[in-house]
């Protein structure tokens, strides 16, 4: 849609309002309902919006660590600007219309902690190189009959899961919660994120959703708005949904795979297919998975940004937790599928639920890139069994903090993405880690509360 399409929508439809939101640093949209007027008036100058949305975490406590904004700027005004190739209407809030937006300026000195913005430079990238990038996420998710209000009084103890029981892919349960699983379904589908597939994962309560493909950067808009959707239209139902990494010690975790491939700038081959290739993967994807696999460690926190996320990293929980890639196997952190040529595909399965689709698809896909501009030879062998226990080329980080010290100190992820992004999300995350060190958590109170 165009900007005179959209003014003739406006007109005739007799809109009042229009509701528009951008992803902060954690992937949470941060938005605003305008008036019509308001939206018109901006279309070319954009929106100031108070940076303090990148100058907070996600309980919206202000930073001490960044340059970007803080008490030191004053927390000005910063232009966001709509995208209105994202434009759609939210079914189940009267069909308001609706745009993402992002804090790409027009000469080019974009926000280093707007991550859509990034994406955006990532995805240009790709394709001066001559490639189109074809991506998905999926998301796991477990869902409570809570409210937010119920939860805050429960202090988040003794909640109630939507269904009892480990029932992966049941039909049964589905059923009995028929209202709210159809609902996200349909209304997923009128919101124009659709679902590949929609079924119950092995947990109570827990739903898998699979998106369909898209461009990389409308793929990372249609993943974070899937997150946002699925919460909206549970509260509906008086249910709430958590896309935590690991919510609780004794269940599995939530993932946030991400499959991807390269085809030609018409869409019409797949360039990580080669028939003649034991695997069907071509030289093409060889390098892009050997950049993949140079790059995890730099950029981790991008695939798993909480303290929470690695709760999830840990063996035999489906996560994993070593630079290991295999043929359709699921214990490694990258699995290669080929069960056709137009479904041969990369699997990245580090990220979990909990991740910023923009960051962890920009990893991602700039990882790939770097492995095909150095021609990176794929010298890792394929994983055969039990990736856990194949430790021969390194383990993932086990914490945030390391996570979040290596990538800050890497040449090579301040390469890929800039020093000024880089600086400014691992300070972050290394805020986001002494909130948590600071804190006297249950496990402690229950340890050593009588006995030390």
């Amino acid at each position: 849609m165009n900007e005179d399409q959209l003014l003739t929508y406006l007109k005739e439809n007799d809109i009042k309002k229009i509701k528009f939101a951008f992803a902060d640093i954690d992937g949470v949209l941060r938005g605003k309902v305008i008036h019509y007027k308001k939206f018109i008036d901006g279309l070319k100058q954009g929106y100031g919006f108070c940076d303090v949305v990148f100058g907070w975490d996600s309980a919206d406590a202000c930073y001490d660590n960044v340059k970007l904004t803080g008490w030191h700027t004053g927390y000005p005004d910063r232009p966001c600007r709509v995208d209105l190739s994202t434009f759609r209407t939210i079914p189940w809030n009267e069909d308001i219309p609706f745009f993402l937006g992002d804090f790409t300026q027009v000469d080019g000195e974009d926000l280093p902690a707007c991550s859509r913005s990034l994406l955006k430079k990532v995805a240009q990238a790709c394709g001066e190189m001559g490639y189109h990038p074809e991506f998905a996420q999926e998301f796991e998710w477990f869902n409570f009959r809570e409210t937010p209000q119920s939860l805050q009084e429960k202090n988040f103890t003794g909640m109630e899961s939507l269904t009892p029981g480990m029932f992966g892919y049941s039909i049964l349960r589905t059923s009995q919660e028929d209202a709210y699983y159809n609902d996200l379904f349909n209304l997923l589908f009128d919101f124009n994120v659709p679902l590949e597939g929609l079924h119950t994962e092995t947990g109570p309560g827990v739903y898998e959703a699979a998106l369909l493909h898209d461009e990389v950067v409308a793929a990372a808009d249609k993943a974070v708005l899937f997150k946002t959707a699925v919460k909206e239209i549970a509260y509906k139902h008086g249910i709430t949904a958590t896309f935590m990494a690991k919510w609780s010690e004794n269940l599995p975790g939530c993932s946030g795979h991400i499959h991807q491939s390269l085809w030609n700038k018409e869409q019409s081959e797949n360039l990580f297919y080669d028939a003649s290739d034991q695997y069907n993967m071509s030289p093409l994807h060889k390098h892009y998975l050997a950049g993949q696999l140079h790059c995890l460690p730099h950029i981790l926190p991008m695939y798993a940004p909480t303290v929470n996320s690695y709760k999830r990293l840990v063996e035999g929980a489906w996560a994993p937790t070593t630079i290991t890639w295999g043929v359709d196997n699921r214990t490694t952190a990258i699995r290669i599928l080929h069960p056709s040529e137009g479904y041969t595909r990369l699997e990245t399965r580090t990220p979990g639920s909990d991740t910023n689709p923009y960051l962890a698809m920009a990893a991602a896909l700039a990882s790939g890139l770097y492995g095909i501009k150095n021609k990176l030879e794929l010298t890792i062998p394929p994983t055969e069994g039990n990736g856990y226990q194949d430790k021969r080329n390194g383990s993932l980080a086990p914490n945030l903090f390391e996570a979040a010290t290596m990538m800050k100190n890497s040449d090579l992820a301040k390469e890929l993405f800039g020093g000024a992004f880089v600086d400014h999300f691992t300070n972050t995350r290394l805020w986001e880690w002494r909130q948590f060190a600071k804190s006297v958590t249950d496990w402690e109170l229950k340890r050593y509360f009588e006995i030390i």
